[in-house]
């Protein structure tokens, strides 16, 4: 009886490879783990930097803001900050009063830093406010031409503000790098200087950690941001009266003193055929303020000195300057600064 023979062992090809696959997984996936730690580590040292005893709330600290190269720097606000009631108002403040500034450019602002750092809101902010245009690309992708856009965007900031030597607490990087303080900063500058119409909440102040990487470790430190004074000091307005008790204390009666302010307006303007509806809309460019000014304090102001309809910025300002002179020689100056701020 024959037997069958026997086969002499061979290669195993297929199996060499798994286990040669195996083996690679096996290293990838260390290392993978081993770089993830080291990760892990940094966040950590970070958040170990920023939790501090002055800082009684462990910091919501985004991974990137702990990951820096040596020497960099980065600020973020104390989260205890950030729940500050006069913060969050001041934010919401700002908020809507971008979005009423860019209702006709139909822009929604809904967050500041995500929605200002590229330059885009601030550029259609400031042409809507200075009532110019400003030579840019209208939408950018990459980051440096947003950081161009937002250099050319700043130099106009700049150049309508005027700082005399004033240090400026913004710049590109700091804009494009989502800086809400800094964001604020210059936001509340543009609303100052162009007399918004709106209320800043005063003595806003933040707790900022600063978070420097000196010899491989992270050193963090405390500074308090002053973002808003008081109101007479943000305006250069003079001592409270009854209309900042108005807003204060009763703003729902604003309409009634509105209604009686229509009411004593039309009892002089109708002298001259005129009327007067919506003191907002038709006091606006000052022409109706000039006339009302020169017939209740008894003058004539020459018309060929001004616009009865001006359409552009320069005309507007010619009659802001005859505002200007007209308001110095009232006696009853706080009451038409109300109704009119005088130009800057």
């Amino acid at each position: 009886m024959s037997s069958a023979p026997l086969r002499s062992p061979g290669p195993r090809p297929h199996k060499m490879k798994k286990d040669e696959s195996f083996l690679g997984k096996l290293g990838g996936t260390l290392a993978r783990k081993k770089k993830a730690k080291e990760v892990s580590d940094l966040q950590e040292e970070g958040k170990n930097a920023i939790n501090s005893p002055m800082s009684p709330a462990l910091a919501d600290v985004h991974p990137g803001d702990t990951l820096l190269e040596e020497n960099e720097e980065r600020t973020m606000i104390d989260p205890t900050s950030k729940e500050d009631p006069k913060f969050k108002e001041l934010v919401k403040v700002l908020i809507d009063w971008i979005n009423d500034v860019l209702v006709e450019e139909r822009i929604i602002v809904k967050q500041l830093e995500e929605d200002l750092y590229d330059g885009q809101v601030l550029q259609k902010l400031l042409e809507k406010l200075a009532d110019r245009k400003l030579n840019v690309a209208e939408v950018t992708q990459s980051e440096i031409g947003q950081k161009q856009k937002l250099q050319t965007v700043l130099e106009a900031v700049r150049d309508v503000l005027r700082p005399h030597g004033r240090v400026l607490q913004w710049n590109v990087d700091s804009i494009h790098g989502k800086n809400l303080v800094a964001i604020l900063h210059l936001l509340v500058s543009l609303a100052v200087h162009f007399r918004a119409p709106i209320r800043l909440p005063e003595n806003v102040s933040v707790q900022v950690v600063v978070v420097r990487k000196r010899e491989g470790l992270l050193h963090s430190s405390h500074i308090t941001e002053e973002l808003t004074t008081t109101t007479e000091m943000i305006m250069g307005r003079f001592e409270r009266d009854a209309f900042d008790t108005l807003f204060d204390h009763a703003p729902d009666k604003l309409s009634v003193v509105k209604k009686s302010l229509i009411t004593f307006v039309n009892k002089h303007l109708n002298k001259l055929n005129l009327e007067v509806t919506e003191l907002e809309t038709q006091f606006a460019d000052g022409v109706y303020l000039v006339l009302l000014m020169g017939l209740l304090e008894d003058y004539f102001v020459p018309l060929h000195n001004f616009y009865l309809t001006p359409d552009s910025f320069d005309q507007k300002g010619t009659l802001c300057c005859w505002l200007c002179g007209l308001l110095e020689l009232s006696e009853d100056a706080r009451f038409w600064q109300i109704l009119f701020p005088p130009c800057s």
